[in-house]
């Protein structure tokens, strides 16, 4: 069986078999401006969705490490009312084992916007925001260590060797840029903990990896420029597209060949869009002041780059955008996992907070005023939450067995709180949700089947959402 969608596709002409038909190779790669719908990054060009589309594009807010539920968006009084005391019932095996008393939140949390969300202190920007987040109390995850957990709420499997979920949304949709990457991560924070696989494309076409850009070489990419001539790159490929067919003769799918070619379209387009990207003298310096570029802290004025570019990937049709946080200047080591804190939590929260906070708040805002929220799903998770009692004498150890998400924007339910975890915030007890119905209903909300999404692969058709995915319609507006 061939490997493409199952059921989702008509079949169509690929790209290699149109420039081999025409007889113009890569010479006449000028003549894409005239076909639209051959987009990179999409195997036949983008996709009509199933559904009406809600979001056009994802900014995946990742938070490396876990973020502690009930010292961001779900407060628990009871942990004050029962500090220092052992957690009541069964306390389920953690990385470590050294369990501590219940510790109640060193910050304080109060209601915001109309919607009177609980946000903590630590996110007093967000906060201003509250009416525009939909906040997911009860995520849970099958992972309780990093690099496991990573992979699976990037992929829906717990290891090496699937596609990550911004492969199979440009699979899906493909890209609206004929210029960049469908999938683009910005880099300037470590790779989570597990490496780059995370990103991967799986068994998918190669197209569909995740491409890095690091913001912090802006000016050495500005500075970019061709040893050879237009007509001499051209050449180049008119070449390697020629030594290409001898490998995939007409009427073999040669999904690796196709692949390769379209990585060789998009590179040779990308020599002027990425300069153009990451240019941000045209920003105004209210913008940059917004993101908190201005900011006396480095690792606020980094991440507040990588916001105001993802906003500027999104403006120009790249369909997912995935952010990595920056290591604490304080724990330099502590590369691919900043929020993970078993011990200093105070210390440790606090900083990442202080870096992350007032840039989403900005990309929340810069979005909402140029309309582009409404059509941008922005995604704010880490691969799991913390526990309520302490590790040793300050510290959380990790807990998936429920954690606080949201959502905003690209139809999702603004203003809004779905789930709830116990008195303590240990384990959820009200509509859990998995990582699988996460991506169901972004798929969802992106216009696309998640069952209809699959993939030949291993004798079955392979899906993000598993045989396990819902779409959770408490979750769109």
């Amino acid at each position: 069986m061939p490997n493409r969608p199952s059921s989702t596709f008509p079949p169509a002409v690929s790209r290699r078999q149109m420039l081999a038909r025409c007889s113009t190779g890569f010479g006449g790669l000028a003549l894409s401006a005239l076909f639209p719908r051959l987009r990179a990054g999409a195997p036949d060009g983008t996709r009509k969705p199933d559904f009406p589309q809600r979001a056009k594009s994802v900014i995946f807010l990742f938070m490396s490490g876990g973020v502690s539920q009930v010292d961001s968006f779900d407060p628990k009084p009871r942990l004050e009312k029962d500090a220092g005391k052992p957690m009541p019932g069964k306390v389920q095996p953690t990385m470590f084992n050294d369990v501590g008393g219940i510790m109640p939140s060193p910050w304080t949390f109060g209601r915001y916007g109309e919607s009177g969300i609980h946000v903590s202190e630590l996110f007093p920007h967000i906060a201003t925001c509250a009416d525009d987040l939909c906040i997911i109390r009860s995520m849970t995850s099958k992972g309780n260590e990093h690099a496991q957990a990573n992979y699976f709420i990037h992929t829906g499997h717990p290891f090496l060797g699937h596609p990550s979920a911004g492969a199979w949304t440009t699979y899906g949709l493909g890209s609206e840029s004929e210029d960049l990457p469908g999938f683009v991560v910005l880099a300037s924070g470590g790779i989570p903990l597990g490496g780059v696989g995370i990103y991967g494309n799986g068994f998918l076409p190669a197209v569909h990896q995740a491409s890095f850009l690091y913001p912090e070489e802006a000016e050495a990419l500005n500075n970019i420029r061709p040893a050879d001539p237009d007509s001499l790159q051209r050449k180049k490929l008119s070449l390697i597209h020629a030594l290409d067919r001898q490998y995939a003769p007409e009427g073999d799918a040669a999904p690796a060949i196709e692949a390769a070619i379209r990585n060789y379209e998009t590179a040779y387009r990308m020599q002027a869009a990425v300069p153009d990207l990451l240019d941000l003298s045209g920003e105004s310096e209210a913008t940059r002041r917004l993101y908190g570029m201005d900011s006396e802290h480095p690792e606020t004025a980094a991440y507040g780059r990588e916001c105001l570019l993802a906003r500027r990937l999104v403006e120009r049709g790249v369909r997912f955008v995935e952010l990595t946080c920056l290591m604490r200047p304080s724990v330099p080591g502590q590369v691919g996992n900043p929020w993970d804190q078993h011990s200093e939590l105070v210390d440790g929260h606090t900083d990442m907070a202080l870096q992350v906070d007032q840039p989403i708040a900005g990309l929340l805002k810069d979005l909402k005023a140029r309309g582009l929220l409404d059509e941008t799903l922005v995604i704010w998770a880490g691969e799991f939450g913390r526990t309520p009692f302490a590790q040793g004498k300050d510290g959380r150890d990790h807990n998936p067995f429920g954690f606080s998400v949201w959502l905003a924007g690209g139809g999702s339910r603004a203003g809004s709180v779905y789930g709830a975890t116990d008195e303590y915030g240990y384990h959820v007890a009200e509509n859990p949700m998995s990582v699988y119905d996460l991506w169901a209903t972004v798929l969802r909300l992106l216009g696309v089947d998640h069952e209809r999404l699959t993939y030949r692969f291993g004798g079955r058709d392979v899906r993000l959402s598993d045989v396990f995915g819902r779409v959770v319609e408490d979750l769109c507006a």
